[in-house]
């Protein structure tokens, strides 16, 4: 059987990960899968989640299993998160899953079971497990303009223009803030022009929200997607706690469904929970416990959200400070870094350029030009701007 395989790619940012771990060099620098490090090159724990760990452990008195859907506090307290104050709430259900790519495959599924004929509509670019996803759930892809290589900013007229193409029953995949592979995000206006879209052409908004609080803070980067749940009958939503409580390998995520009415919505949940029984059966609990821990508590959260807020800055601050480098060598090409937002920029840097940083360098980035701005550190900034002068001075 296994004979009858070919070898299967390797993945464009996985396989980055061992190649720099294999690279022997003192001075290689990661900036290709997208985690959040420190000053000190580490991603650490975060305090609340430490805090939290120690009552789960302390209090859980069995390990039997959490049930299809998961936590039930945990999924309300994933919905709060996402939708705020929003009216949406009501009519909203959620699901707790392995990761937000679970969320993804689960919502995917769904969407193959309620209209088989439904077209997805992605970001160009997207992130690289969007298309993978829907394609392996049965749906067929179509793209959307959205990025200008040339700015380096969102074409919001190309995108509203491309989706005019959309129909009835098709889905349309947003980033709710933080875009990857681009750091460049949508307007608020963008938000209310799509939502107006949506309503008359008949699609009903995906959002895949993985980075909330890495942009502009926890409730401003829901403001978007908040306000089009309030306004469309339906919407899916895929959320994650791999970046904001730094549970990456915890695996936690959650799908949410908002109906036209809690009844409806219900019906979604329904289906899901039968394609999760299909699909791992249960999802794991301690990466959930320990978010529903820290959200239930007041001071825990509290502290949550200072770390959060810290973490935030400092991708700000990293943002301007690689901005400075490129001023303090007379270069002003890479400006649009300051303007991106979360975890990732795309630079615009060619194949050549990139294997060249690497080759040459010891500095590591995805193919397609992102860069992953939470892996620099303070003091290496003007040495990654030298490394990418020499490499253009080159080309």
């Amino acid at each position: 059987m296994l004979s009858t395989l070919t070898p299967a790619p390797l993945d464009p940012i996985l396989s980055l990960t061992v190649a720099f771990r294999e690279d022997q060099r003192a001075n290689k620098m990661d900036l290709g899968i997208g985690v959040y490090k420190d000053e000190h090159g580490a991603t650490p724990v975060m305090a609340a989640v430490k805090a939290s760990q120690e009552q789960v452990f302390a209090t859980q008195e069995t390990k039997a299993y959490v049930g299809l859907v998961g936590r039930e506090g945990f999924n309300r307290f994933m919905i709060d998160l996402v939708l705020g104050d929003s009216a949406a709430k009501e009519r909203a259900v959620g699901l707790q899953t392995p990761g937000a790519s679970g969320a993804l495959r689960m919502l995917a599924d769904l969407i193959r079971r309620a209209t088989p004929s439904a077209k997805v509509w992605i970001s160009n670019p997207s992130y690289v497990n969007h298309q993978p996803v829907m394609e392996s759930a049965g749906l067929v892809v179509e793209k959307y303009d959205y990025f200008d290589p040339e700015t380096k900013q969102v074409n919001e007229a190309a995108m509203l223009a491309s989706l005019e193409h959309a129909s009835a029953g098709d889905v349309v995949l947003l980033h709710g803030c933080c875009h990857n592979p681009t750091g460049a995000d949508i307007s608020f206006d963008a938000w209310q022009q799509l939502t107006e879209m949506a309503l008359q052409r008949g699609f009903v908004p995906f959002v895949d929200i993985a980075y909330q609080g890495f942009g502009d803070g926890l409730e401003q980067d829901a403001a978007g997607l908040r306000y089009m749940a309030e306004r469309v009958p339906e919407m899916l939503i895929a959320t994650s706690c791999s970046k904001n409580f730094g549970l990456y390998r915890e695996r936690t995520g959650a799908a949410i469904i908002v109906g036209k009415t809690l009844d409806n919505a219900r019906l979604g949940l329904g289906r899901l929970l039968q394609l999760a029984r299909s699909t791992y059966t249960m999802p794991p609990d301690h990466g959930a416990a320990i978010v529903e821990t820290i959200l239930a508590d007041d001071q825990l959260k509290a502290q949550w959200l200072s770390e959060l807020n810290v973490m935030q800055q400092r991708l700000r601050s990293l943002r301007e400070g690689l901005v400075n480098a490129f001023h303090a060598r007379d270069c002003f090409d890479f400006d649009f870094i300051a303007q991106h937002k979360g975890m990732f920029s795309h630079t615009g840097l060619t194949v050549e350029q990139i294997d060249a940083l690497r080759d040459e360098h010891g500095i590591y980035m995805v193919g397609d030009g992102r860069i992953n701005i939470a892996g620099l550190q303070e003091e290496r900034l003007a040495e990654l701007v030298d490394a990418i002068l020499q490499v253009i001075q080159k080309a």
